[in-house]
């Protein structure tokens, strides 16, 4: 089966409209129309039900969603591979929650390129959702992640953990009052979330809330307040003088988890990459924690 049909089928799935998708994919409209007839004839049902601005999967394309997911990103895989130089032996395919991006992984990917020169990598950032599915797709060889699932095909890999600590634009200040009025609520996760509630039970609604650490440091920077951060996002602050740290405010810690294939070929290949992760210590098996 010709990938393209496969291809332009999650497109029009995730635009759920056959105009944006033959924008995206560089076509004209009838020719993404007829790649959709052509795969449903080619299997015979109805992959999406085509009313005016309403195009949904029907039970047969809603099926064949993850098959296709999984032929395209092994695909997608086998021509990286195939593609690579001499100098270069092995892909790696890396992702993490965006997150750990800032504060973590793109120094690991840095030293990954200069003390492994022959390892070719390819890094992506995801929800820890995504991450998931695209591991369990072999589109991903690790996938690092605060929250990791509990999947007999993944083998979850402790690393070290994030402390999240409590910093504010003044000095001085208690944590009752950094958590009052100018509070940036940031979501670390779900341990995160359940931790912060038994530390602060009566602290009033935040006025601002936000899904990653950069966006509360930068808006902390910009605008003033306090928010938990982790200490390695905020240490060249904290040392400037620019924030100051609550001190009677409890610090936080997120355990880091590497997730990978359990019957991964290239095993030894993935245990060096991740020794390489600074601050981690040796990799070791441990349990997913129950959320």
């Amino acid at each position: 089966m010709d990938t393209e049909l496969l291809a332009t089928f999650l497109e029009v799935n995730r635009t759920r409209h056959f105009g944006r998708a033959a924008e995206n994919l560089f076509l004209t409209q009838s020719a993404v129309s007829a790649r959709i007839r052509l795969l449903e004839e080619t299997l015979g049902v109805e992959l999406f039900t085509r009313a005016r601005n309403d195009i949904q999967l029907t039970p047969a394309g809603t099926r064949l969603l993850k098959h296709a997911e999984a032929i395209i990103n092994a695909w997608n895989r086998a021509r990286q591979e195939s593609a690579l130089g001499t100098a270069e032996a092995e892909l790696l395919a890396i992702g993490g929650v965006w997150s750990l991006w800032d504060i973590w992984l793109q120094d690991w990917l840095h030293r990954l390129r200069r003390e492994r020169p022959h390892i070719a990598l390819q890094a992506e950032a995801h929800g820890g959702d995504v991450l998931v599915r695209r591991l369990l797709d072999g589109a991903l060889d690790i996938g690092c992640m605060f929250e990791p699932p509990q999947i007999a095909e993944l083998l979850v890999r402790e690393l070290a953990p994030i402390r999240l600590i409590l910093v504010a634009d003044r000095p001085g200040l208690a944590a009752r009052e950094a958590t009052g009025a100018g509070y940036i609520r940031t979501d670390w996760g779900t341990s995160f979330a359940t931790a912060h509630a038994r530390h602060f039970p009566d602290m009033p609604p935040p006025a601002v809330r936000v899904g990653l650490g950069r966006m509360a440091l930068a808006f902390l920077l910009e605008c003033g307040g306090a928010a938990y951060l982790a200490e390695q996002m905020v240490i060249e602050h904290l040392t400037t003088g620019r924030l100051h740290r609550v001190n009677d405010a409890p610090a936080i810690d997120r355990q880091v988890y590497a997730v990978y294939a359990h019957a991964a070929e290239r095993r030894a290949l993935l245990e060096d990459a991740l020794s390489l992760l600074a601050g981690a210590p040796a990799p070791r098996d441990a349990p997913a924690p129950v959320t």
